[in-house]
């Protein structure tokens, strides 16, 4: 109620600038880990409780568009970074036009995404990734940040339940056999703005996404899980929807966050947010198909890791490349965070009590 009352939708110029240049920038630090679609999603939601925001990205994709500009030009992966900057821009849908377009001809062009090539591009003209997101960041008018977990070069390697070793973030995707551990194929160290992001944050989200290849590569990485442990910062566990073939096959909530405290100590985290809601028979009875189901809520006692499990339903069903997909309504996650968390609720009372 709060935040319809002050949105600059409902206002007009007073309520914009109180919103924007007072509530928004004295709102609490925010950081969110992760990569793919489900860190951009939440990101999509949580700007509008907060200015002050660290998306912190996984770089380590090694399929499509930005797999092959990282063979060929040597460069860290955009994809993941480049829906993140939309998410966070101030026009998402203007720019989602140019920066989400693929090329469709022209030799060694199709396929590519053209955000894709322009961060690629930026990035040898003036030296660095993150100077190139820092760059690109300006032009879309980003609200909070968008930075790399690393800068090192690095892939994902899995050691899978039948002793095969996969290397890469997109051919451990494919696998369909359950992964029995994931590391990374060369040491990589954190990116200090991302380690003082992390230890400056108010509040720490750690998810939704693909538990190994999105959230649990950003702990593989040295420096962000001990950051994570020893910040102040409240945090809170963002469950996923749907189990994903191979990689999280017949997993219960339960087995995700067992998965993720062998990479970081979840005794610190406080809150566990959870989905209630089921999609639609028969878009679930597609998702079977592909050997994907409704993440089980098993959270009881031990099996939470002491942390408060908020439940809540999250989903909707949006229409991607042309087939109906379960995914986190974003703002109804982002008014869950809102509520749920001491930090943000804090906040806002500050500013409307009295």
């Amino acid at each position: 109620a709060i935040l319809r009352a002050v949105s600059p939708r409902q206002g007009g110029s007073v309520a914009e600038a109180l919103y924007q240049g007072r509530i928004l920038r004295a709102a609490p630090h925010i950081v969110a880990l992760g990569g793919g679609t489900g860190l951009s999603t939440l990101l999509r939601g949580i700007k509008s409780y907060t200015a002050n925001l660290t998306a912190v990205v996984t770089v380590m994709d090694s399929g499509g568009s930005s797999g092959r500009l990282r063979m060929g030009l040597d460069v860290l992966p955009p994809g993941d970074v480049r829906n993140c900057l939309l998410a966070l821009a101030a026009d998402e849908a203007r720019m989602a036009r140019f920066m989400q377009y693929r090329f469709r001809s022209g030799e060694g062009l199709i396929g590519h995404s053209l955000g894709n090539i322009l961060l690629a591009g930026m990035e040898q003209a003036v030296g660095g990734f993150d100077r190139a997101v820092e760059e690109a960041s300006h032009f879309l008018s980003v609200r909070g940040k968008v930075v790399p977990t690393t800068l090192d070069r690095t892939d994902l390697v899995a050691e899978l339940a039948d002793g095969r070793r996969v290397v890469g973030e997109a051919e451990i995707a494919a696998t369909p056999v359950p992964i029995r551990r994931l590391g990374l194929t060369q040491p990589a160290r954190a990116y200090p703005v991302a380690v003082e992001a992390i230890s400056r944050a108010d509040l720490i989200l750690l998810g939704p996404g693909s538990l190994y290849t999105s959230i649990i590569s950003n702990l593989l990485v040295a420096g962000i899980a001990d950051a994570i442990v020893q910040s102040p910062a409240e945090k809170i566990i963002i469950m996923n929807l749907m189990t994903e073939p191979g990689e999280t096959g017949g997993f219960t909530a339960s087995d995700h966050l067992k998965a993720l405290s062998e990479h970081v100590n979840l005794r610190r985290f406080h809150t566990v947010v959870v989905n209630t809601a089921l999609p639609p028979a028969e878009i679930l009875a597609r998702y079977r198909d592909e050997g994907s189901e409704p993440v089980v809520d098993d959270l009881r006692g031990v099996k939470a890791f002491g942390m408060r499990v908020v439940r809540a339903p999250l989903l909707e069903i949006v229409e991607i490349e042309g087939k109906r997909t379960v995914k986190h309504d974003p703002q109804k996650l982002a008014r869950v965070l809102a509520r749920e968390a001491r930090v943000l609720r804090r906040s806002w009372t500050r500013w409307f009590s009295g």
